[in-house]
């Protein structure tokens, strides 16, 4: 045996202690800094997915956020949204990190700890899960903070046309006045009120008829309502034929068709140029959208509006045949829609009284009408000579002249006005005439739940708004009201919309290709965070034969006016309440980078219902968001009963961003 006694008179030297005393404090602080550096523990495991389409199972690696599950309505101040597309929030400096609890994975010492259950695997569980019925749950969450959500019930069959804000009848009872449409404006249900269950479809409710076959007939059993067909037949709005609704093109004063309607006006105003001067429009009062739904053809883009009203489901009958449309009404408050949007806005027997209360319904359109825009009238007092008639229309001419609005041309029973292109004749007006002009601090882009103003909105100085592009140059061009957001940047503005193009139209390349959206038959599409609206121009650009409604939300920077100025439609909304359309009008769902904001100030899956209402059964959601976020709406998709899968963003698997893709099962 060697002799140790001099390695042992070694260990017991001072240097030897020393130098084991530093290599211990140097792992304590490794391992300490590492425990402590990313602020919470994230477990990355395997979840399976069951596929609809190929019925295979497919593993997908994702990870769970200490908050999954838990969502708060408390009202919070809001950062900007990050000004290019596809980079998740920054966290605040000064936020405290969250409590980290253990999960039971890894010991006290760190070490990867054996003493612990799975549990076996059923593949049976992974085919009940997209066949239950409502009475199971999902727990979600990590160590002792378990979440359970429960899979969502199916509202009473009563409620498959149900428009929360439209339809609280509690709150439109309460009304003090109802005289001038208050009743038909939003009264939105009150916190905790809202929605609890997925909108039932109708009985016997089936695929809906591709675009363009849609155009002219629908499905009777998907609106099976015939109160238009009882009281308008006769005027060539809508007919019943079999099991479907037809739609011949007329409307009440165009019954011998919208075609020839169109020509008309074409020929009385060439200037107008359908498809080139003139790219946007509004149809107030729409009937079934047939002027809209035919200018599509002119490469011009409508609106239809109409009241949720006796003829309640004008504007579902639009969406179904595949017509851009929503619900609204010319009332107290401002339409949702910014100034100088719309490049003619058309009423035809609109039973809109325009001359009441100062005009002050005629100054709501004088505000949203782009500077030399038209508003072509088409009604009674026009050309009809009865007495109380003509007094109508004098008061019309005397209203139109007060706004220098010139008479550009009045033929058969259509009048057309032309808005003037600056303020000069505003400016230049006697002292005293009414309506005065509106304060120069009042924003005419400010329109969430703002009141109607009785005064004249002037244009601006810089001519901003009047002097955008003919159609389809304008689409990419970069609009000069680009320089009136206010937003985070100035100088780079133009910069920011050309890398926001250049994304979005890298992007939906990826989409059209990979998820074969130009086989899809997509049609109704709504962008729910639209920015500048590069989403739904890349769509143009890619020819999807679709539309999409752009939402810009009431908590980022409203980019609304950049949208309409590049030819697309859209409207402002805060996604805290429900959006005003009928459930089952969207055939396509886009959401980049939108819970990850609203989750500070709205209950997100609340706004995931909202989603499966405004969703067609087979229709689609597409939702780009932060690892964390995405993980918490797959379980609400789940529990909703979608067909979910998470995938990689184009960045890769370790980015901070994913895809979640779903499906709404019929």
């Amino acid at each position: 045996m060697k002799d140790i006694g001099p390695n042992l008179n070694f260990i017991k030297t001072p240097a030897f202690i020393k130098i084991t005393a530093f290599a211990i404090i140097v792992l304590s602080c490794f391992y300490l800094g590492k425990h402590y550096s990313d602020g919470y523990q994230q477990l990355s495991f395997f979840s399976t997915f069951h596929s609809p389409q190929n019925d295979s199972i497919i593993d997908v690696a994702v990870g769970v956020s200490p908050n999954v599950g838990k969502f708060s309505d408390q009202n919070l101040n809001l950062t900007a949204p990050p000004s290019i597309p596809g980079s998740p929030p920054k966290n605040s400096k000064n936020a405290p990190p969250p409590a980290v609890e253990r999960i039971g994975i890894v010991d006290e010492d760190g070490a990867m700890s054996v003493e612990f259950e799975v549990g076996e695997f059923d593949p049976h569980s992974v085919e009940d899960l997209g066949n239950s019925d409502g009475e199971e749950e999902k727990k979600v969450g990590n160590g002792d903070s378990t979440v359970k959500i429960e899979n969502f019930r199916v509202c009473e069959a009563s409620m498959q046309d149900y428009i929360p804000c439209l339809d609280n009848v509690e709150e439109i009872a309460r009304l003090n006045s109802t005289e001038r449409g208050e009743k038909y404006e939003r009264h939105c249900p009150g916190k905790g009120e809202g929605l609890d269950c997925l909108v039932p479809m109708p009985q016997g409710y089936k695929p809906r008829i591709p675009w363009p076959a849609s155009r002219d007939e629908v499905w009777f059993s998907n609106v099976p309502h015939t109160r238009l067909v009882e009281d308008k037949g006769g005027q060539n709005w809508i007919s019943i034929k079999g099991d479907k609704f037809v739609f011949p093109g007329g409307g009440t004063q165009f019954i011998h068709g919208a075609d020839q309607y169109l020509d008309q006006i074409s020929q009385m105003v060439p200037d107008i140029a359908f498809g080139n001067h003139t790219r946007v429009v509004l149809d107030i009062g729409c009937g079934v959208a047939s002027f809209g739904a035919f200018l599509l053809q002119r490469n011009v883009i409508t609106l239809s509006i109409a009241p949720k009203d006796v003829h309640e489901n004008q504007i579902q009958f639009a969406l179904e045949r595949g017509v851009p449309a929503m619900v609204a009404v010319f009332a107290t408050h401002r339409l949702l829609y910014p100034s100088q949007a719309f490049d003619l806005i058309h009423c035809s027997r609109c039973r809109i009284n325009w001359t009441c209360d100062d005009g002050i319904l005629l100054l709501e359109v004088n505000r949203m009408l782009r500077a030399g825009g038209y508003f072509a009238w088409a009604a009674q007092p026009v050309y009809k000579h009865e007495e109380n008639l003509q007094e109508q229309w004098k008061e019309m001419e005397d209203l139109t002249i007060r706004l220098c609005w010139e008479l550009v041309k009045k033929e058969g029973y259509i009048a057309i006005w032309r808005k003037p292109l600056n303020n000069s004749c505003y400016l230049n007006r006697d002292t005293g005439v009414q309506p005065p002009l509106c304060d120069p601090n009042d924003d005419p882009d400010d329109v969430w739940y703002v009141g109607m103003k009785p005064c004249i909105t002037l244009l601006p100085e810089n001519g901003y708004g009047a002097n955008v592009t003919a159609w389809p140059a304008r689409l990419n061009d970069l609009p000069e009201r680009l320089q009136t957001i206010e937003m985070d940047a100035y100088i780079s503005r133009k910069e920011i919309l050309k890398a926001d193009t250049k994304f979005w139209h890298e992007l939906i390349y990826g989409y059209v290709h990979a998820y074969h959206w130009n086989d899809s038959k997509l049609r109704n599409v709504m962008d729910m965070r639209a920015g500048f609206g590069g989403f739904a121009a890349a769509l143009i650009d890619f020819q999807v034969d679709c539309w999409v409604m752009n939402v810009v939300p009431v908590s980022g920077f409203n980019t609304l006016p950049v949208i309409y100025d590049r030819g697309l439609i859209g409207v402002r909304h805060d996604w805290c309440e429900p959006f005003d359309t009928y459930p089952r009008t969207y055939d396509l769902l886009h959401a980049a980078g939108l819970f990850s904001i609203e989750q500070k100030r709205c209950n997100i899956s609340n706004i995931m219902l909202e989603m499966d209402r405004m969703l067609r059964p087979g229709g689609r959601v597409y939702i780009r968001d932060t690892v964390s976020v995405v993980n918490e709406l797959r379980e609400i998709a789940v529990a909703m009963g979608w067909a979910s899968a998470v995938h990689d963003t184009s960045e890769g698997p370790h980015a901070s961003w994913r895809l979640l893709r779903c499906d709404k099962r019929f």
